[in-house]
């Protein structure tokens, strides 16, 4: 009586099972390991917020850190306020300097996702 053997289903990367057909040998060989198959996306993730919406709250409001609250960063958030009121308002350059960089280059969320154009 014959033994058949199925091996065990392949793994991605992110150690998820590889589903489809057996691979069978041709007369070239078995075909690479998920040939023919569709992968899926698995780019960065993009956060809900907005970066304008961030760097605009930030430039208007940042002395009262309302562009760090809005992104989730709310040490950041308070830190800001404290530095604003200790130095008699000469800290509101952190934020306006943080809110330019969040409109030119973006940042993250709290996740560490990157904030949406």
């Amino acid at each position: 009586m014959p033994v058949s053997y199925n091996p065990p289903p392949s793994y991605d990367p992110y150690g998820n099972p590889i589903s489809g057909p057996p691979v069978t040998g041709g007369p070239y060989g078995a075909p690479p390991a998920g040939f023919g198959m569709q992968q899926p996306y698995y780019g960065p993730p993009i956060s809900d917020k907005s970066k304008l919406v961030a760097g605009l709250l930030q430039l208007l409001l940042g002395g009262f850190g309302v562009g760090r609250f809005y992104t989730g960063h709310v040490g950041m958030a308070i830190g800001q306020i404290a530095v604003t009121w200790l130095t008699c308002g000469f800290g509101v350059l952190w934020p306006l300097i943080d809110g330019i960089i969040l409109l030119v280059s973006g940042g993250t969320d709290a996740q560490g996702r990157r904030l949406k154009d």
